[in-house]
């Protein structure tokens, strides 16, 4: 690893730009990010979405234009989301929310935006290859156990969204815990961003709801912003689709 690739030391990072991040706001973002990623959309969930406006209340950051068009995306598709008293309607959107998650991150068939790290990763394209390993034992080294609604692998990109919920909500009140920002560093720099952007890439050119297609714009940029936040550039790693 080249020395420009290390992020740099915690104290540094906690001086300069930690302070400046509201973590609540964060960890609402990772919750959200990990709900829609995850696993196949539920009326309640969009419904949450469109009375809560996440889309008008999602942070601008640093105006990217992956943020103001995503953000654009997901509002008019949650505007024309149809009212649950219009039944039939509302029944036919989810149906077709639910194909457009299935081809993109689960299938049937081989999704068009895996949503695996391993597969960018590993030359064989393989679920649980040798990264997913290295992930475990990551996670394995610091303690983080993830709550599974069923067994799949740990390199799920809903799934790291998940562990930065936890690790945002600890650094509310643990804002000077080197030990748990140096560990969201690494587990940024060598693990997710790597491949996430290119995940994100394929699920705009494949998505076709401007939900799906939003949230991969508004996920790209949180990367973007995170990567900001926490110092740190991706390590270089060759990526097989």
């Amino acid at each position: 690893m080249s020395s420009n690739t290390q992020p740099l030391t915690p104290s540094a990072l906690t001086q300069s730009s930690i302070s400046n991040i509201d973590f609540v706001e964060y960890q609402g973002l990772a919750r959200i990010l990990h709900h829609s990623l995850i696993r196949y959309p539920e009326a309640d969930f969009i419904k949450g979405l469109k009375e809560c406006d996440v889309a008008g209340s999602w942070p601008e950051f640093n105006q990217r234009t992956e943020n103001s068009t995503g953000r654009k995306l997901l509002q008019g598709f949650l505007q024309q989301w149809p009212n649950e008293t219009d039944t039939a309607q509302a029944e036919k959107a989810l149906i077709t929310l639910k194909l457009d998650y299935g081809q993109l991150f689960f299938g049937p068939g081989e999704p068009t935006a895996v949503p695996q790290g391993s597969v960018y990763l590993c030359e064989e394209q393989l679920i649980n290859d040798r990264t997913t390993v290295e992930l475990m034992d990551f996670y394995r080294a610091h303690g983080v156990e993830l709550q599974l609604d069923y067994k799949q692998p740990i390199d799920h990109i809903g799934l790291f969204f998940a562990v930065l919920d936890q690790s945002f909500g600890r650094l509310q009140t643990e804002v000077d815990n080197q030990a748990l920002i140096r560990f969201v560093q690494v587990l940024l720099q060598q693990h997710l961003l790597p491949w996430a952007t290119r995940c994100c890439e394929l699920a705009v050119e494949h998505a076709n709801s401007d939900f799906y297609r939003g949230l991969a714009l508004l996920t790209s940029d949180f990367l973007l912003q995170l990567q900001q936040d926490f110092q740190v550039l991706a390590i270089d790693k060759r990526l097989f689709r």
